[in-house]
């Protein structure tokens, strides 16, 4: 999820959802990345300046089975890994690395998707994919693969998390564990049921809205949220589209949010007054991810062609792509826009590029066994991290850099 602030805003916080280290690798061949700084706006403490970033190391973090999408927390300090096949959302603390606790959902039956040969299967309801943070990050939104909706989490305060089963709202139940402790905690939380297998979550910077992309049910959903009282939130649109929508980029300045329509060539811009499609942006195939920067340009990572493209969000008109190895799935932006990260699913890989006028340039590409599908950056004055998450093993990857004037 990727939401677009006030520029000082991004110069200041991080954007957008196990054990100590398995492994932990140190790579030879380090690699020199020159970046610009953008400029912040007046009287905003301005981060240590930096030119470079000197690739320093890999660590491999166990994670649980099938984790399909990590997100930190605002402030950089939490990262949380949604454990597709785990049935969990698993807690890590950056600085250590290790986990701090661990939110286990109750496994009940449900109907699953079998993509490679397109057909349902047996499976369970409980499967997480993608996140969201809200109202300060006291409320965590997590999409359920076969739910047919999404839940929230109140980390702020679980005796908050109130939902109880029979009283005419679906709940379900989470069972919270702390890594190395006997503690636990137990509460059941509002299942809001958007639309059938909920991919991406975004909502606005105000906390008032939030999307949901329904991929087999080729629809947007559009909530109100309201962080005082349970469930938090209330289906009050559904936008229908083409065909299967996953990406979507929120643009809180211009009052318009943009959807990226993976089954076909296109993506639809929304109005975020009517919560109506107003137009389509016709572009290349399978648009799977697309984020946003605050100077009106929407990147898009396009999943079957293998590449990545820049486009002006006003006209659609495409400025610049590159080849990326094979199937790059999840996008991130360094903090100041110069940099942007590609998994590449079936390839085994992370693309780097420098973010130019024009072009992408190619500065790394780096080794990610296990089918990497997630990324998030975390960064301070001296280093950028990339958090990748690594589908087939399970594992978290690490990519730490530090930074040089």
């Amino acid at each position: 999820m990727q939401i677009l602030f006030p520029f000082f805003s991004l110069l200041l916080i991080s954007t957008s959802c196990k054990e100590a280290p398995a492994s932990t690798k140190k790579e030879a061949n380090p690699l020199v990345i020159s970046r610009m700084d953008t400029v912040p706006a007046p009287l905003v403490p301005v981060p240590k300046r930096y030119t470079q970033l000197i690739y320093e190391k890999k660590e491999i973090l166990k994670a649980a089975p099938g984790t399909k999408s990590v997100l930190f927390n605002t402030s950089g300090t939490k990262i949380y890994a949604m454990n597709l096949e785990g049935m969990s959302v698993y807690e890590f603390d950056q600085a250590s690395r290790k986990l701090s606790r661990e939110f286990k959902f109750k496994p009940t039956r449900g109907t699953g998707w079998d993509y490679v040969h397109s057909k349902p299967i047996p499976s369970f309801q409980e499967k997480p994919v993608e996140a969201c943070f809200s109202h300060d990050d006291k409320l965590l939104w997590v999409s359920l693969h076969n739910a047919d909706g999404i839940v929230p989490i109140r980390l702020d305060d679980f005796s908050k998390n109130t939902a109880k089963p029979g009283k005419g709202q679906k709940t379900k139940s989470v069972t919270v564990v702390y890594p190395g402790s006997t503690r636990k905690d137990s509460f059941y939380v509002p299942l809001i049921e958007t639309g059938k297998t909920p991919k991406v979550i975004a909502r606005s910077a105000n906390s008032k809205h939030l999307l949901v992309s329904n991929w087999h049910s080729y629809s947007i959903s559009v909530l109100e949220m309201d962080e005082t009282q349970s469930p938090f939130g209330k289906v009050t649109a559904t936008i229908p589209v083409s065909d299967i929508p996953r990406g979507i980029a929120v643009d809180d300045r211009n009052k318009k949010s943009f959807v990226a329509i993976m089954g076909g060539s296109s993506i639809v811009r929304l109005n975020n007054e009517t919560w109506k499609a107003d137009s389509t942006l016709s572009v290349w195939s399978s648009p799977r991810h697309v984020i946003m920067d605050t100077s009106g340009h929407l990147f898009v990572s396009y999943n079957s062609i293998g590449q990545i493209a820049c486009l002006d969000a006003q006209t659609g008109k495409q400025l610049f792509a590159v080849k990326t190895h094979a199937q790059p799935r999840t996008i991130a932006l360094s903090k100041n826009h110069k940099f942007i990260f590609a998994t590449c699913y079936t390839s085994d890989m992370v693309d780097v590029y420098k973010i130019n006028a024009d072009n992408f340039e190619k500065v790394a590409s780096l080794p990610c066994e296990g089918h990497p599908v997630g990324v998030d950056i975390f960064e301070n004055d001296n280093k950028l991290e990339a958090w990748v998450c690594s589908y087939k093993k399970g594992e978290i990857h690490v990519y730490s850099f530090r930074k040089k004037e």
